[in-house]
């Protein structure tokens, strides 16, 4: 039987996983959702056929609620739901840096809650996430959260301890892509060619270089050394981006961006 499921504070990340999940076979009579705006709780309805509830009714009702809701509202949002969430209630975190401690000095002792990191590809199936199981969660826990987030792309597990540098490298990761395609652009327009195609051939090709390195199995220092001929354009490239540190720079950006996720688990805006 298809445990009843609750989504609250369905933003963008929530109704992916909502509508992932729907896809995939769950019946909308076992989803619940919450949302801050009335006017929105009310289009989730319209579109997806499944009941709008506040938090606290989704608390009761839910056998595992997952919260969508930004790290800085997680407190608020645990203060609603504490006295109306049972010791054996599955919680799901999707927010960054918040570890899940924070959640277990909060609700009923012994509640087991597993912390996911997703990303925005979600919206189209492909999402990565990264999962891990707080103190009181068994590998039950583990496998129901896989299945829900599977719903939405691809899922990893990996102890607590790596989840502020899976939030750098796969959360933010995206963002990362989508820079570095718009630079792309710019650089194709100056070689003279019109957006829309620079865009097109850059697109392309990004999603042809993804499958090969998700398919073939290859270092991606082979695949990059197939594409690098002696004296040819591709070195040249390959020299102008190690001259401008661009190696380093990336590396320097995740640091960075675990580090703030490491900032956000202590509370600091």
């Amino acid at each position: 039987m298809t445990q009843t499921v609750a989504v609250l504070g369905t933003g963008k990340i929530g109704e992916a996983l909502l509508s992932g999940m729907i896809r995939g076979g769950w019946p909308a009579s076992k989803l619940l959702v919450t949302a801050r705006r009335p006017e929105r709780a009310e289009e989730l309805t319209a579109r997806y056929g499944v009941e709008a509830v506040s938090n606290a009714e989704a608390a009761k009702r839910a056998h595992t609620l997952i919260l969508t809701v930004k790290p800085q509202d997680m407190g608020r949002l645990l203060d609603e739901l504490a006295p109306h969430v049972p010791a054996d209630r599955l919680v799901v975190s999707g927010a960054a840096g918040v570890p899940t401690s924070f959640f277990e000095e909060r609700l009923a002792p012994g509640a087991p809650v597993v912390r996911v990191m997703t990303n925005t590809p979600a919206l189209v199936d492909e999402a990565m996430s990264v999962i891990s199981a707080g103190s009181h969660a068994t590998a039950a826990h583990l496998r129901h959260t896989e299945e829900i987030f599977g719903a939405v792309g691809k899922t990893l597990r990996v102890p607590e301890s790596q989840q502020d540098a899976a939030t750098a490298l796969s959360g933010s990761g995206p963002a990362y892509f989508y820079f570095l395609v718009e630079a792309m652009t710019d650089a194709g327009i100056l070689l003279g060619l019109p957006r829309a195609q620079a865009h097109e051939l850059i697109v392309q090709a990004a999603i042809g270089a993804a499958v090969m390195l998700r398919d073939s199995g290859e270092h991606p220092v082979k695949l990059r050394e197939a594409v690098t001929s002696p004296a040819g354009t591709t070195i040249n490239a390959i020299v102008e981006l190690e001259k401008h540190g661009v190696r380093a720079a990336l590396i320097a950006a995740l640091e960075a961006a675990r580090d703030r996720s490491r900032e956000l688990a202590t509370g600091n805006s």
